[in-house]
């Protein structure tokens, strides 16, 4: 089973929303895929409360129990975790995880959140790469922008890479309210959002495997 953690204290950097289409993408694949959700607004439970029986299948796993029970026969578990964790929860759910995404937001307050983060991840609490597989992805980017500059010379100062950007589209929003996800529709919309996926898919998955591009013929 890979366990995939989204993992940033700061609130609003869209963590649940990453959490989502990634399962539903593994879903698509046919893998049996669950959700822990343990942040407080249980925005990942809600989707998934949403999500019809036409769609492919992703389980809730209680994570609301001071000991999570993970189901054996999952494939992938996706974590998404809450906002404000102390370092003692904070390590408990690190521990957890075989691989962290971290998403940032092209924004001064979330680049300054994640430079503290990140300074915390690698020299408080000493997890590097060796320990766990950790990327950066910008999300709800505009490219164009100046503060996206801003961002790329923040992940080019620190030790971990920047897998991809993730652009600020309203499929998102559109899909979620209906517990469905950018991978359950493939349509010329989501042509371009499901692009901007492919590095970071391709950086979780085997170089061995097809692209879900591939797959669905888009």
């Amino acid at each position: 089973m890979q366990k995939i953690m989204l993992l940033n204290p700061k609130g609003g950097c869209g963590k649940s929303t990453i959490a989502t289409n990634l399962a539903a993408y593994y879903a698509n694949w046919n893998m049996k895929v669950g959700i822990a959700d343990f942040d407080p607004q249980k925005s990942s439970l809600n989707w998934l409360r949403n999500r019809t029986f036409d769609l492919a299948t992703v389980k809730a796993v209680n994570a609301s129990t001071e000991r999570l029970v993970i189901p054996e026969n999952l494939d992938y578990l996706i974590i998404d975790t809450p906002a404000s964790l102390d370092k003692l929860r904070m390590m408990e759910l690190i521990h957890l995880a075989d691989t962290i995404i971290i998403p940032v937001l092209p924004s001064p307050i979330d680049i300054q959140a994640a430079g503290f983060f990140i300074y915390q991840l690698l020299l408080k609490y000493r997890i590097t790469s060796e320990d766990k597989d950790i990327c950066l992805v910008a999300n709800r980017a505009r490219k164009r922008s100046l503060m996206y500059n801003d961002l790329i010379k923040f992940t080019s100062s620190v030790k971990l890479p920047l897998i991809t950007t993730l652009n600020d589209s309203r499929c998102y929003l559109n899909y979620a309210s209906k517990g469905a996800s950018l991978f359950d529709h493939q349509t010329k919309e989501t042509e371009k959002d499901i692009n901007d996926w492919m590095p970071l898919l391709d950086w979780l998955n085997s170089k061995e495997k097809p692209s879900f591009m591939q797959k669905q013929n888009i």
